[in-house]
């Protein structure tokens, strides 16, 4: 519920569920859970009963180590991605026709694509870097970590690790580039790792939700320096909220984001092991602007 009083339970011992890293509704209230761990996409009706699981989990130990699937063994590549089949899956999104988008991410490096009944159509993206800047090889990704898709139908990705959020059509055509570049306190230690001897202007996004409301607005997270960000869906920033850390209106690394009216958000508050709401005040947004 709202309030986080707990109601119930599903999935226990259902086979395709073992690191779940993203959770998303589509809009006849079926239940997703994209499954790093299984490398699966599992839908849930509202029942709780599963009525779609996507990809396989691997099934022992014939099966190649994860270690060789993102890094390749002996100095090789790792193998090429299969149409059907992910690797580290973690996030989905949904455009106006039930099509699926699967950000397949800590291995494949790629979005997948399904028609609503689950039968494959494409992938689009590859393994690569975002340059310098980060402004360069569109369609290349570095650990694709969340997926949204607005009223137009518009595809973002957050590419974690090239510090940029990838905009594309249905397609896969890329469109434009999204950054997060807001001055920030670099003196500020981490809440996990050392302090970096160079840190970057364009900071990662870890995650995306696109509002419904009659004017759509884009929220994004990053892990340091720990702020929520608020955007228009053209990319420019509205205001910023958080810090990392272990109090209130702190985070350490959030996996996950949602946003059921414009100014709420749930935030998964992962390494601090809770869910935050949010109520926000657009009128004064600024870092402190959460209750």
């Amino acid at each position: 519920m709202s309030t986080g009083r707990f109601v119930r339970e599903i999935g226990r011992n259902v086979y395709g569920l073992g690191y779940g890293h993203s959770i998303r509704f589509d809009r006849s209230d079926n239940l997703w859970v994209v499954d790093k761990g299984t490398n699966a996409a599992v839908r849930f009706n509202p029942a709780g009963y599963v009525t779609m699981n996507l990809g396989r989990r691997p099934e022992g130990p014939d099966d190649p180590d994860e270690s060789w699937f993102r890094n390749g063994r002996g100095g090789a590549p790792p193998p090429p991605s299969q149409d059907g089949y992910f690797r580290g899956p973690t996030d989905i999104a949904f455009d106006s026709s039930d099509n699926l988008y699967i950000s397949d991410g800590y291995t494949n490096a790629r979005i997948a694509k399904y028609d609503r009944r689950g039968a494959w159509v494409k992938s689009f993206g590859t393994r690569g870097s975002g340059g310098a800047h980060a402004d360069q090889n569109p369609g290349q990704f570095n650990t694709p970590h969340n997926i949204a898709v607005d009223r137009q139908d518009n595809v973002y990705v957050a590419d974690r690790n090239n510090r940029r959020i990838q905009v594309f059509d249905t397609n896969g055509t890329f469109k434009r580039f999204i950054f997060l570049n807001a001055a920030y306190d670099k003196t500020h230690h981490p809440v996990l790792g050392n302090l970096p001897a160079a840190s970057p202007d364009e900071t990662q996004p870890w995650t995306l939700c696109i509002t419904s409301g009659a004017t759509q607005y884009l929220y994004t997270s990053d892990s340091e320096p720990g702020r929520i960000y608020k955007m228009t869906l053209e990319g420019r920033i509205l205001g910023t909220l958080g810090v990392s850390g272990r109090d209130a209106k702190q985070f350490n690394w959030i996996h996950g984001l949602a946003c059921p009216a414009d100014d709420t958000l749930y935030v998964a508050d992962m390494n601090n092991w809770r869910v935050q709401k949010l109520t926000l005040h657009p009128e004064r947004m600024t870092r402190d602007s959460a209750r």
